[in-house]
């Protein structure tokens, strides 16, 4: 397993950490199950475990917390908030009301008294940085969380938040967590470059591109993945965007081939290959998941298998523009663009 500092924390972080998003309801994990992944990755060298409050409603908080019981100080342990755990019109964002009584409900699920690492989910239009930021320098100095960050942010977000923490003298978010992928690569056209000018450490999900480049979805065959039952259309190869992405696979598979690699092996070197990039989330359902995920711990592809990859996905392009979860309000609401 690699190592790398997050950002300028001084934090030495696994460059594949653990993420446990199918801890329960949404991949159906159950707690045995959980806890023998999490043992495998600790074992294996993974000492980050990323989850989120609104993962099952609060279930991978509570199985993350059973699972890494009387090892907590062995492990970079990190969660979000600002997804909406309830109907309630305040049980969401990133408001100092909500951040201080949700980070309560993760601490009790976790069975902690403090976290790493704590990110805020989405970026809160409603909300102003001075507002989420002031209550994040207020919980990291009461000693709930050592650092903050932030997730899925468009660049120019990021940037804003530097500078109004530099603006009003508050702490400020350390590190930046956005999906990357050979499939999804426009974040290095904006967020990555800024994620360097800011020294901020990136933590990056989907690296397999929703099952994309797991090796399960290949041409002439059904696609059976557990993402492809309640996300159909992401997987209809009868959408231009999944022919796209279909046919990239079949070179790309061609390419791990040629270089003695599984396909994983390919996605998860490519995204730790980037300078910007301190670690590569993984989020397996099962321990053989896990497994195959692992084999990459110590995978770094040389220039020629990196220049074939360039040459099927471009630089800076998404396969898949529509699924970006980065894009500006504006792009998606007509009204928010017009007089």
């Amino acid at each position: 397993m690699q190592y790398r500092t997050l950002g300028r924390t001084g934090v030495q972080v696994s460059s594949l950490a653990l993420g446990a998003m199918n801890f329960g309801a949404i991949g159906r994990t159950g707690q045995d199950e959980a806890t023998a992944i999490v043992d495998a990755a600790l074992d294996a060298g993974i000492n980050l475990v990323d989850t989120a409050d609104m993962y099952g409603g609060g279930e991978s908080e509570e199985m993350v917390g059973k699972a890494i019981a009387g090892r907590r100080d062995d492990i970079v342990l990190a969660t979000k908030a600002g997804m909406p755990m309830s109907d309630e019109r305040n049980h969401r964002g990133s408001s100092r009301r909500w951040l201080v009584t949700e980070l309560e409900n993760s601490l009790r699920r976790l069975g902690v008294d403090h976290v790493d690492l704590y990110q805020i989910h989405r970026w809160d239009p409603e909300t102003s940085d001075e507002e989420t930021l002031s209550a994040l320098t207020d919980l990291q100095r009461a000693g709930k969380i050592r650092y903050f960050g932030s997730s899925t942010f468009p660049a120019y977000r990021v940037v804003q938040a530097q500078w109004a923490a530099r603006e009003h003298r508050l702490g400020r978010y350390v590190t930046e967590q956005p999906s990357y992928s050979i499939l999804q690569r426009g974040i290095e056209a904006h967020v990555l470059p800024v994620a360097e000018e800011y020294g901020l450490g990136v933590l990056v999900w989907s690296p397999l591109a929703s099952g994309w480049l797991s090796g399960a979805v290949r041409a002439g065959r059904d696609v059976t993945t557990h993402r492809s039952g309640f996300m159909p259309e992401r997987f209809d190869t009868g959408i231009p965007a999944n022919r796209a992405r279909l046919d990239a696979v079949e070179r790309l598979d061609e390419v791990a081939d040629q270089a003695g690699l599984t396909l994983i092996q390919l996605a998860l070197g490519f995204v730790t290959a980037h300078p910007a990039v301190t670690s590569a989330l993984v989020g397996p359902r099962t321990l053989d998941h896990l497994r195959a995920q692992l084999a990459a711990a110590d995978t770094v592809l040389p220039a020629d298998v990196l220049d074939a990859i360039d040459a099927i996905v471009a630089p800076g392009t998404d396969l898949a523009a529509h699924e970006k979860y980065d894009t500006p309000p504006a792009l998606l609401d007509p009204a928010l663009r017009r007089r």
